[in-house]
């Protein structure tokens, strides 16, 4: 009896004309989510700003975040490491060449730049489009495609679609001075509407507003458990997600604890909104 391989379901066999639209969806899916920050000048700085030790680090925790994205709804449905981290390589290859590409096209990438320049911005661009790369499925896949999904995901892999959608909002504004502005106006009365606000967009996104995607409650279940369970926890991981995009861009460099807070409060706005839909989509 034939098995499932790469880029097949139990039905339906490996053929070149799969493998080649998966790799559509992938570079479709870079574009679409990551073709904002390829054409903002912050990220354009920070190829030859960003602080080196940080942007390698970045780049070594987005293998393990591309592995588990791609276990979870990838090119294809995947049923081993093995095949899971090789989804996250074509992704990631997928994420540099778009970024390059896109960069020579605007002018922004030349032949008398230092190299370190022309690899810092590669690679600062091609985290988010590796994440978009693999998004591709998700969200321009066919029913057909998605089918085989498991609909019921386990409460570790919900806390890390959260994770995946904050990161990705995050990553889109956290360069940005906005975000470092935004926060100096703000009063501690501010910050506190906005954390009690973004707790409950995240909770009515996902259990109240009945988006495609969203959760219902079982009737013997109560209220609370929903907002302590997944609502709290998702926002505290918006918040350190939110806190790491700004010290990985340097937003917290010679600053004090009361404004890193601050920003970080900011950025989690985003990044809650990030999270929940995160839960819907993924």
């Amino acid at each position: 009896m034939e098995t499932a391989g790469p880029w097949e379901s139990d039905e339906r066999a490996v053929t070149p004309a799969r493998f080649l639209v998966g790799l559509g969806r992938g570079f479709a899916g870079a574009l679409l989510f990551a073709l904002p920050m390829q054409m903002t000048m912050e990220m354009w700085a920070l190829g030859f700003t960003m602080d080196r030790w940080r942007l390698a680090l970045l780049l070594v925790l987005a293998i393990p975040l591309l592995i588990g994205i791609s276990h979870r709804i990838g090119f294809e449905e995947t049923f081993s490491l093995r095949e899971s981290a090789r989804d996250a390589m074509i992704a990631y290859g997928i994420g540099i060449v778009t970024s390059a590409v896109i960069l020579l096209l605007f002018k922004l990438l030349m032949s008398d730049m230092p190299l370190q320049e022309i690899t810092g911005k590669i690679a600062v661009q091609a985290v988010p489009a590796s994440i978009g790369a693999l998004l591709g499925r998700s969200e321009l896949g066919s029913g057909d495609d998605d089918a085989d999904d498991d609909p019921q995901a386990g409460y570790g892999s919900e806390l890390f679609m959260m994770a995946v959608g904050a990161l990705f909002l995050n990553l889109n504004m956290a360069p940005t001075e906005e975000m470092i502005l935004i926060s100096y106006k703000m009063t501690p009365w501010h910050a506190l509407a906005t954390i009690l606000l973004s707790i409950a967009i995240m909770h009515a996104f996902v259990y109240a507003v009945s988006f495609k995607g969203g959760h219902e409650l079982a009737d013997d279940t109560p209220r609370w458990h929903a907002l302590i369970r997944f609502t709290l926890p998702g926002y505290v991981i918006a918040l350190l997600i939110s806190l790491y995009a700004l010290w990985s861009f340097g937003r917290l460099d010679g600053g004090s604890f009361t404004p890193a807070m601050m920003a970080m409060i900011v950025l989690a706005f985003p990044g809650a909104i990030g999270a929940a839909a995160a839960r819907l989509i993924l």
